[in-house]
């Protein structure tokens, strides 16, 4: 907690240290507080205060209704207009026991994308 001028803000400390941001999943709600610019937790302060020019790469996850409702598409949209990185969510049976879109991708999709814009970004070391 800060008390005084220079002392370390968390979400401000975290933007500087990261080189990418990866929101795996992104759920409805915090999809809707980041497309509107509500920053009341850690997550939503770290990402108001992310630094464009560093990448941002969010997986949507969600139910097949709310994944399909129109605000969704908007939010999504608006997500890609900050210049983020969406991981799309796949359709398969999902834990309410509905089949269709709104899974998040699966593991291997998310870390081919992740070291495929590392290294667009030149920030990556192959190992």
């Amino acid at each position: 907690m800060w008390k005084r001028r220079s002392d370390p803000v968390l979400h401000i400390d975290l933007r500087r240290w990261a080189d990418l941001m990866l929101v795996a999943p992104l759920d409805a709600n915090t999809l809707g507080k980041v497309a509107s610019g509500i920053c009341d937790n850690l997550l939503t302060c770290v990402i108001r205060a992310w630094d464009l020019n560093k990448p941002l790469l969010f997986c949507p996850a969600m139910n097949t209704a709310m994944w399909e409702h129109p605000l969704t598409a908007q939010q999504v949209a608006q997500l890609k207009a900050f210049g983020y990185v969406e991981i799309p969510c796949v359709s398969k049976k999902l834990v309410c026991g509905d089949q269709g879109l709104g899974a998040m991708a699966e593991v291997e999709t998310i870390v081919a994308k992740v070291q495929a814009v590392l290294s667009q970004h030149g920030s990556i070391q192959q190992s």
